[in-house]
């Protein structure tokens, strides 16, 4: 930020100005390598703000779009619309704060010969103005993972604890939805499974908004919660787990070969609500990859083929998510990220007696619960 101006008869500098030159890419970003699982994936080239090309890329996209024939295909128009979106939000941005620091820097020059203290109190204010457009391409670049703009789903599975865990897992699914509402996300509870007393064993949701992966992934782990329990007569104090799994929604531009032969396939008769209907065909629907030992279901719908098509949408998003894992060496395999729902692998602590969570991810440990969880997952969703 600019220094502040002095009426002493002295001006301030504005570092801001010093060394101003026009955006370059990033040379060092690497392309990715081939995949037999998405072996079409689009290819990174320069850095995450390559001005050059997003820019002939925004042309040919707008050029697309103004195409009548383009809306023959909804589809397709939509992903066109979902990516203009994107460009231009680096493209604009940059050029915005091109023009405008360049602006400012020749009458930062002409307020300095001139000794006009006003002018430059003008120029640190319009200055100022543009820390949240640099603020935005922060959180680009930190946000720079092919699949971090993307629509996420997100899964609960109460582990260690019974009863209490499974209540813990539905405190978890309430607290991911209000975040969710917080951040203006679109959230479906996609599937349910409630708990033999109270809560839930099992839910799966989606978000869709501007990085609702990127913002999230790193709530994948292990969830622990300390609490005098509400289930015992006694008030003693009891500890429970849940997991939460966090992978994104991928969509046709990026190809996933998936060979049949390596899926198997399982109907079932649904649990929980849905009528009689529901409970007495084999609607459910699971999906098991053999190599890489993947589970997805799905039990939402009273049809069969419904069910078979959000299962197999969701296991391609799974392949996706475990095969960038893979690439980019973040984690170890994507099965291997889902450790033991118990002690000694949880990624975050909650102690609701003494009112402060321990986030083993970030070291965040607030004393106060008013924004608890929230503040916990703003702070571990930042890239190291």
């Amino acid at each position: 930020m600019p220094d502040q101006v002095r009426h002493d008869g002295h001006h301030a500098r504005i570092p801001l100005f010093e060394g101003f030159s026009p955006w370059k890419q990033n040379a060092s970003t690497r392309s990715a390598a081939s995949s037999p699982i998405f072996p079409s994936a689009r290819k990174p080239s320069g850095g995450i703000f390559d001005f050059d090309a997003k820019s002939e890329r925004l042309r040919t996209v707008n050029a697309s779009l103004e195409d009548p024939q383009v809306w023959n295909d909804p589809k397709k128009a939509q992903e066109l619309g979902r990516e203009k979106k994107q460009l231009d939000g680096v493209v604009e941005t940059l050029s915005n704060l091109t023009r405008e620091l360049s602006d400012n820097l020749e009458l930062f020059e002409m307020s300095k010969e001139e000794g006009d203290d006003a002018g430059l109190a003008t120029i640190e204010a319009e200055t100022a103005k543009l820390a949240k457009d640099v603020e935005a391409l922060e959180f680009r670049r930190m946000f720079n993972k092919p699949a971090d703009p993307l629509n996420a789903f997100l899964d609960i599975q109460a582990g260690a604890g019974g009863t209490e865990a499974c209540d813990w897992a539905s405190m978890l699914l309430r607290q991911y939805l209000k975040y969710a509402e917080r951040k203006g996300f679109k959230t479906t509870v996609e599937d349910e499974t409630p708990g033999d007393t109270a809560g839930i064993k099992s839910a799966t949701i989606k978000l869709e908004g501007d990085y609702a992966y990127g913002l999230l992934r790193t709530e994948t782990g292990v969830h622990r919660l300390v609490r005098k329990s509400p289930f015992d007569s006694a008030g003693g104090r009891h500890t429970s787990f849940a997991s939460v799994f966090v992978y994104p929604e991928i969509d046709d531009s990026i190809e996933i070969d998936i060979n049949p032969a390596d899926v198997r396939v399982d109907t079932y008769r649904a649990s929980g609500a849905g009528g009689q209907h529901i409970n007495k065909t084999d609607s459910a629907v699971r999906l098991t990859h053999l190599p890489t030992n993947i589970v997805v279901q799905c039990q939402d719908s009273r049809s069969q083929h419904s069910n078979r098509d959000v299962a197999w949408k969701r296991l391609r998003s799974r392949l996706y998510d475990h095969e960038m894992r893979k690439k980019m060496e973040e984690q170890q395999k994507l099965e291997d990220t889902k450790t033991d729902v118990g002690w000694g692998h949880q990624i975050r602590s909650y102690v609701l007696d003494n009112s402060r969570i321990k986030d083993c991810h970030c070291g965040l440990d607030p004393q106060s619960m008013q924004a608890r969880h929230h503040s916990a997952m703003d702070a571990g969703s930042s890239p190291a």
